[in-house]
């Protein structure tokens, strides 16, 4: 099943972000079976970062909820605030090119 998690990010925890990112990136790397696209939410190209998006392919919800608990940046307090949807993508079969 597909869920969407969005973050909204501690601004006051800039330093969390970049002290952490590249055990962030090898969490992700380690997860890629389940987290299909990963990446930062801003409010222009160039800005900080103020959260960032999941979209996961997990059995159920409760395994959505659980999937971000051993993230450096969840562990670390980056983090303000989850929030976790299911998403019924619209053509199932088609494929994105990032």
């Amino acid at each position: 099943m597909l869920y969407v998690i969005l973050f909204e990010d501690d601004p006051g925890k800039l330093q969390v972000r970049e002290q952490h990112m590249q055990a962030h990136i090898d969490w992700l790397e380690r997860n890629k079976d389940r987290v299909l696209v990963a990446g930062s939410l801003r409010e222009g190209a160039g800005a900080a970062p103020q959260g960032g998006m999941w979209i996961v392919d997990v059995v159920d919800r409760a395994a959505a909820d659980a999937i971000y608990r051993d993230d450096p940046f969840w562990t670390e307090g980056l983090r303000k605030s989850v929030t976790v949807k299911y998403w019924s993508k619209a053509f199932p079969d088609r494929k994105i090119k990032i």
